[in-house]
C-alpha cells in the first residue's frame, strides 16, 4: 500500500490564505553553499535577502556565509520583519542575493520579483516540477533561464509546520539559481550526498522568539 502521509509526500497544495510553511532543513541551505554557489569565499562582503524566512531556519545559515542578511516573512513567526514580499514595494537591484525556498503557488511570483531586485543572483529551493508549466516557461524560463539547476540526489524531508530530524519524504527538490551577466545555457548539476557532513549540532533546536 502507498504510504501518503505528509511525512512522505510532503504535500505543498495549501489554500490562498495558509502561511505555506514548510521549513528548509539547515543542511539543505549549506548544500546551496557548499556545491553550488561559485566563489563563496567572498560572499561575506554581499548582502543577502530571505524573503520567506519563517522561523529563520534559512537565514540562520545565510548568516553563517553572508555579511549581512535581511529577513521577511508575509506571516509572523517571531523572527525578521513581517512584510509581505509581493506587495511592498523594493527598489531594482537593491540587494546583492535573495536566496528563499518560497510559498510554492507563489514561486513564479517570487522569482519574477527577485530578478528585478537582485544585483548578483537568485537561488530559490522548488520541487523538481517547479520545471514543468506551460506558463513558467513562458513567464520565466522562455527569456530568463536559470544559470544553474542542482537536483539533490538526497532526498530533503520537509513537514508542515516544523523541522523533523527523522522525517521522510518521496518528494525531489532542486536549487534553481539565476546569475547576473550569465546568459549561457542553464548548467544541469548533482547536489552530492551531503547531509551527514553539512548538519551541525542545534540545526534541529526550537529557536528563541525573536532571535537572529
Amino acid at each position: 500500500m502507498q504510504n501518503t502521509s505528509h511525512a512522505v509526500m510532503a504535500q505543498r497544495n495549501e489554500s490562498k490564505d495558509s502561511p505555506d510553511d514548510f521549513p528548509t532543513p539547515p543542511w539543505a541551505t549549506r548544500a546551496l553553499m557548499e556545491h553550488v554557489l561559485d566563489q563563496k569565499e567572498t560572499l561575506g562582503s554581499l548582502t543577502c535577502l530571505e524573503p520567506a524566512c519563517g522561523a529563520g531556519h534559512m537565514s540562520k545559515v545565510l548568516w553563517e556565509y553572508f555579511g549581512h542578511v535581511r529577513s521577511a516573512d508575509a506571516f509572523d513567526y517571531g523572527y525578521g520583519l513581517v512584510e509581505d514580499f509581493l506587495a511592498q514595494p523594493h527598489e531594482a537591484r537593491s540587494v546583492d542575493w535573495i536566496i528563499t525556498n518560497p510559498p510554492f503557488r507563489l514561486a513564479e511570483e517570487f522569482v519574477l520579483r527577485a530578478l528585478n531586485m537582485a544585483r548578483c543572483g537568485v537561488a530559490i529551493l522548488a520541487r523538481t516540477v517547479f520545471l514543468e508549466s506551460v506558463g513558467r516557461y513562458e513567464h520565466i524560463f522562455r527569456d530568463r533561464p536559470p544559470a544553474k539547476f542542482a537536483q539533490f540526489t538526497e532526498r530533503v524531508p520537509m513537514v508542515r509546520g516544523r523541522l523533523d530530524e527523522k522525517a521522510s519524504t518521496a518528494t525531489g527538490y532542486a536549487w534553481l539559481v539565476w546569475e547576473d551577466n550569465v546568459s549561457s545555457f542553464p548548467r544541469l548539476l548533482w547536489v552530492p550526498p551531503c547531509r551527514k557532513t553539512l548538519e551541525r549540532l542545534g540545526d534541529y533546536s526550537v529557536p528563541v522568539p525573536g532571535s537572529r
